[in-house]
C-alpha cells in the first residue's frame, strides 16, 4: 500500500495535539459592538475585485499626515527596513493589502494609502496586489495568502483583519508562510475598529481583540498601526460621528453609514494613520532578514492552502469545468479562474489529504444546493464549533445536521463568495462530496421578509446547483496509486 504524498514534519503533529487541546479552547470573545455587526459584515460578502489594481491619476485624494499624535498608535519593532530601502532605490517594488471587506472596497483606506506611497516614492514603479475578499477573516487568509499574494513576491504586505474575527491562530499562520516565502518581505498589521471601540482609545486602552493580535505582532516583531486612534479622538471632541446617514445634514465628519466600513472621509483618517507610521518606520532602513521564531498557537496555519478543485480531486461525469469567463459569474473572476459545477443530486467528487481540515470557497447564490460529506467511507454528521470568530465545523457523533448548505439568507437574488471549513482529527482522510438529494427550505432561510424573488422566480431558486472555486486543506493533498487505499 503506497500513498505519493509530501512528508509532513513531526511537529505539525505535536502542533496538532497542542492546537486541539489548547487554541480551538481559547477563541477571542466576541468584540464589543452592535451584536448585528457579526450580520452586517457577513453581508458585506459579495463579488471579487481585481487582484492587481492600478491608483487613477483622479478620484483618490491624496492623503497628509494631519496633525493628530500619540505614541501608541504605530510601534515599530522591527520594522519595514527592506521595503524601504528598495523603494528609496526607485525600480519595481510589490506591496500587498491582504483584508476582509475595509481592505476589498474601493476608499476604505487601501487606495488612498497606494497613492500616498506613489507620492512618497515618486520614482518607484509600484505593483499593488488588492487581496480583500469581505465577510472573511485570518482563517479564510491563511488558507489564500500563498495564491493571493505570495504567487506574487511582494515586499510588503499590509494585514487589515481586526474587525473580521481577529483569530489569532490564522494571523500567526499567514505570518509564518510570509517569512517562510521570503524573509525580507516586510509586514505591517494595521487595525481596523467597529462599532463601541472608539470608547477603548478614548479611555487610552486598546480593544480586547486587537490585544490578542498585538500579541502575534510583538512575537514576531513586526510593526503595527492602530487606524481608529484619530477617529476616537475627533469623536470624543464632537468633531465626527461614528455611524449616520450621508442624506441627512450632520454637524461633524461623517465616518461611516454602518459603523464598520469608512466612508471616504473615514478611509482618508485611516489612510492618514498609515501615512504617519510610515514617517515613524522610515527611521530604519537597514536591510535584514525576518526570522521564524517558535508559534504561540502551534504551525497547522502554517499549513494552510488553497487547490483548485481539479488539481487534488476526481469528479464524475456529472460536473463540467467552466472558465468563469464563461459563465454568468463573471464578477467573481478576481478569485476564481474557472469552477466545477453540478446541479445534479447525486454528483460526486473525491480526493485525499494528510492532514486536520478542509474546506470550500464556492459561491452562493438564488440556485445553489445543499453538500453532503462522506469522510473515509462514512456519512458524517455536522456541528459548528464557532460561528462568530471562527467559521468551523466538526464532526458529530450522529447528532449534527449532515448536509452543508450552500445557500443562506444573503442568497436573495444575490451571488457572494462564500467558504466554510470541517475540523477532523489528524490523519489521512479521503472525503467525498456529494450534491445532496435533499433540497434546502429557502422560503425558511429567506425568512417572511425576503420572499419577493422567489415567489416571482420559483424555478430559479428550485435548484441545487453547486458553483465549487477552491478546496481548502490544512495539510497536503495525497495522491493514491491504483494498489493503494487510504489508511
Amino acid at each position: 500500500m503506497k500513498v505519493n504524498a509530501l512528508k509532513v514534519p513531526v511537529q505539525f503533529v505535536i502542533g496538532y495535539l497542542v492546537l486541539t487541546n489548547y487554541c480551538f479552547a481559547q477563541i477571542e470573545k466576541p468584540m464589543t459592538g452592535d451584536s448585528n455587526d457579526f450580520v452586517k459584515i457577513a453581508a458585506s460578502q459579495g463579488s471579487s475585485s481585481p487582484l492587481l489594481f492600478t491608483v487613477p491619476e483622479t478620484g483618490v485624494p491624496l492623503v497628509g499626515m494631519g496633525s493628530f499624535y500619540r505614541e501608541d498608535e504605530c510601534t515599530t519593532r522591527d520594522g519595514i527596513p527592506n521595503f524601504l530601502d528598495k523603494a528609496g532605490k526607485g525600480g519595481q517594488v510589490t506591496v500587498a493589502f491582504i483584508g476582509g471587506s475595509i481592505t476589498q472596497g474601493k476608499l476604505g483606506y487601501r487606495m488612498q494609502v497606494a497613492r500616498y506611497m506613489q507620492h512618497l516614492f515618486p520614482e518607484t514603479e509600484f505593483l499593488w496586489v488588492n487581496a480583500g475578499v469581505s465577510g472573511t477573516g485570518t482563517d479564510l487568509g491563511a488558507f489564500r495568502i500563498k495564491e493571493h499574494v505570495l504567487r506574487h513576491q511582494p515586499d510588503l504586505v499590509f494585514i487589515e483583519f481586526a474587525v473580521n474575527g481577529a483569530y489569532q491562530a490564522g494571523m500567526e499562520g499567514m505570518i509564518m508562510q510570509i517569512i517562510e516565502n521570503n524573509p525580507y518581505t516586510d509586514i505591517c498589521l494595521i487595525y481596523t475598529i467597529k462599532n463601541g471601540q472608539t470608547a477603548s482609545y478614548q479611555q487610552f486602552k486598546i480593544p480586547d481583540n486587537i490585544l490578542g493580535l498585538e500579541r502575534i505582532a510583538q512575537h514576531y516583531a513586526v510593526p503595527s498601526i492602530h487606524l481608529g486612534m484619530e477617529a476616537a479622538e475627533l469623536e470624543a471632541q464632537g468633531k465626527l460621528i461614528w455611524k449616520g446617514d450621508p442624506r441627512q445634514k450632520a454637524d461633524g465628519l461623517l465616518f461611516s453609514k454602518d459603523g464598520i466600513h469608512p466612508l471616504e472621509a473615514g478611509g482618508n483618517l485611516y489612510a492618514a494613520a498609515i501615512a504617519r507610521g510610515l514617517r515613524k518606520l522610515s527611521a530604519n532602513t537597514s536591510p535584514c532578514p525576518h526570522h521564524l521564531v517558535d508559534p504561540l498557537f502551534g504551525d497547522e496555519w502554517d499549513y494552510a492552502n488553497m487547490y483548485a478543485p481539479w488539481q487534488i480531486a476526481s469528479f464524475d461525469r456529472n460536473w463540467n469545468v467552466r472558465p468563469i469567463q464563461q459563465s454568468h459569474l463573471t464578477k467573481f473572476e478576481g478569485w476564481f479562474d474557472s469552477l466545477m459545477t453540478a446541479d445534479k443530486p447525486g454528483a460526486t467528487c473525491t480526493f485525499y489529504f494528510e492532514g486536520d481540515m478542509f474546506g470550500v470557497f464556492d459561491i452562493g447564490g438564488p440556485e445553489v444546493g445543499q453538500l453532503t460529506i462522506w469522510v473515509d467511507n462514512q456519512l458524517v454528521a455536522l456541528e459548528t464549533v464557532d460561528d462568530r470568530n471562527y467559521r468551523l465545523y466538526r464532526v458529530a457523533d450522529n447528532s449534527g445536521d449532515t448536509t452543508l448548505n450552500r445557500f443562506n439568507g444573503f442568497c436573495n437574488n444575490r451571488y457572494r463568495g462564500q467558504y466554510d471549513v470541517i475540523q477532523l482529527p489528524f490523519g489521512r482522510h479521503e472525503v467525498t462530496l456529494k450534491v445532496s438529494f435533499e433540497k434546502a427550505d429557502k422560503h425558511a432561510i429567506l425568512g417572511p421578509k425576503r420572499l419577493d424573488d422567489i415567489m416571482a422566480n420559483p424555478a430559479k431558486y428550485d435548484r441545487s446547483a453547486i458553483y465549487l472555486g477552491k478546496i481548502l486543506l490544512r495539510g497536503i493533498p495525497v495522491t493514491i496509486t491504483e494498489d493503494a487505499q487510504p489508511e
